[in-house]
């Protein structure tokens, strides 16, 4: 039995928001990261769907999603999406998984609704604030650059898509995971006006997510849900490895880490069958 993925829109108040799903069952929310969109779950929607009701929405000013000037700090987006389950979709408890900035709103997103959340899983990112160095001590360079006001607008307008390619190239370690087409539905959409500004909007709010992470940790607050913390073994090809499950120890009660073997940064693209296995298995029974 296929899966198809169907498209749809949401009218939320402060965004529009796109989104794709799938399948039936019990929720599963995937939150992508930059520079993607829902798209990089192509593969992985279609794995889960005979199991669960998928839903993987364009965050905020990235995708197909609109792109206001402001809002773009973790809690903010983390909102959004819960406006999306819980009005939108009628969606009150479903599992979560975020990779890249798709991580940091998805744990924004756990803190601020931990009643709903059933199970966590963070996908090659640290929490901002919390645990090893989300920039690793500027070893990801991108980061200090999207954070300067204005300049990489000027420099990239135009150039998207060497810019953006060399993300893809360079933090994958399987040829090919992210094909020429893949790459032209991503620049279709950064591209568009305003999308590269949303974009390196993530970065800049880098210091608040920090902050707000810190307070909350130094608070005594602590996740109760299972997480479960993945990282790309693959660490030349920018994966974080053991990263995300030390920066999740840190704030979780119950989390298991899980490397995976040949894979950069880019594993829901890179690896979708073993992401998705361990997705399955992980949900299993919560």
């Amino acid at each position: 039995m296929t899966h198809e993925i169907a498209r749809d829109w949401a009218r939320l108040d402060e965004v529009v928001m796109h989104y794709r799903h799938a399948g039936s069952g019990d929720p599963v929310v995937l939150l992508h990261g930059w520079p993607q969109s829902s798209h990089e779950w192509r593969h992985v929607m279609p794995l889960l769907a005979p199991h669960h009701r998928v839903i993987a929405p364009d965050l905020r000013g990235l995708g197909d999603t609109s792109r206001p000037l402001e809002g773009y700090d973790s809690r903010t987006i983390a909102g959004d999406v819960a406006d999306l389950l819980a009005t939108h979709l009628s969606v009150d408890r479903f599992h979560l998984v975020g990779h890249d900035w798709g991580g940091p709103v998805a744990f924004a997103l756990a803190c601020l609704r931990p009643e709903s959340v059933r199970t966590l899983t963070i996908v090659d990112v640290t929490i901002p604030g919390i645990g090893p160095d989300i920039s690793q001590g500027g070893r990801r360079w991108h980061h200090a650059f999207h954070m300067t006001p204005d300049l990489p607008e000027r420099l990239v307008a135009g150039r998207e898509r060497d810019y953006l390619a060399w993300f893809y190239r360079a933090f994958s370690w399987q040829p090919g995971a992210i094909t020429d087409a893949d790459v032209d539905e991503y620049v279709r959409t950064y591209s568009q006006p305003g999308a590269m500004r949303a974009g390196f909007a993530y970065y800049r709010n880098i210091p608040r997510n920090a902050a707000d992470n810190r307070v909350l940790l130094d608070s005594g607050f602590r996740l109760r849900m299972p997480v479960l913390a993945v990282g790309g073994a693959r660490t030349e090809a920018r994966g974080r490895a053991g990263e995300p499950e030390l920066s999740l120890r840190e704030i979780a009660a119950d989390v298991r880490g899980f490397v995976v073997p040949d894979s950069g940064h880019f594993v829901p693209e890179e690896q979708p069958r073993m992401l998705a296995d361990a997705l399955v298995q992980f949900f299993a029974g919560r």
